[in-house]
């Protein structure tokens, strides 16, 4: 089985969705817009330099959406999608997707944002499978800002698959993988990768895909 992986924030997108959600609940009146802008700049840069504290910046990034309830948060999320998402979905990714589709690789997205955000996400590029933060659910089906299993990030990146490819019946030794990516918090699943690709890299994936010989491909200009 040959499968193809891609990080989705400034690999498939030339945005972050996760910082994007952040600002666009600023824009509708949902936090307030100083507090709220310095602290996800904070986590932001955290994640940049590879410190981020993924069960802090979740409980941050969710509470929210976790306070107006479901209804009102598909809602959000919907003019999200139509005013930020959508017109950062660009054709050469959208391509690069249905290259791998056509060619009969299974393909998914596998992502440290969290599933509220980027399930819709992944559906308007056409995937189906979603490796994403999984959010915990109260007696009532909705979130509470925790974390639920192992969280899609760094080392948890390999862990995820690895259990995905366990639910399938399959092992390491049973696949191909392609893993397109920019950023050095997922050096885990790139080194588990055959085929690692550094996409819009930052500087530092940059020079270890260079020093390895590994693909580089500037998707977005």
């Amino acid at each position: 089985m040959n499968l193809a992986l891609f990080d989705l924030d400034n690999t498939l997108l030339p945005i972050d969705s996760d910082y994007a959600w952040g600002e666009f609940t600023n824009r509708i009146g949902w936090n307030d817009p100083v507090a709220f802008k310095a602290k996800n700049d904070q986590f932001y840069a955290d994640y940049l330099a590879g410190a981020l504290d993924i069960h802090d910046y979740v409980r941050f990034a969710t509470e929210a959406v976790r306070l107006r309830g479901p209804e009102v948060a598909a809602k959000a999320h919907a003019q999200f999608m139509k005013e930020t998402i959508l017109p950062q979905i660009k054709p050469q990714a959208l391509e690069l997707v249905k290259a791998h589709q056509a060619a009969g690789d299974h393909v998914m997205i596998v992502t440290a944002t969290n599933e509220f955000v980027t399930r819709p996400i992944a559906q308007a590029f056409g995937v189906q499978e979603l490796i994403a933060v999984e959010l915990a659910r109260d007696s009532e089906g909705w979130i509470t800002g925790e974390i639920s299993g192992v969280p899609s990030f760094k080392e948890g990146k390999v862990l995820r698959v690895e259990q995905w490819l366990s639910a399938h019946q399959k092992n390491w030794q049973d696949v191909q993988i392609t893993f397109y990516s920019d950023s050095i918090n997922d050096l885990p699943l790139l080194q588990q990768a055959q085929i690692p690709v550094a996409v819009n890299p930052d500087t530092r994936l940059r020079q270890l895909a260079t020093d390895r010989g590994w693909r580089i491909l500037q998707l977005f200009s």
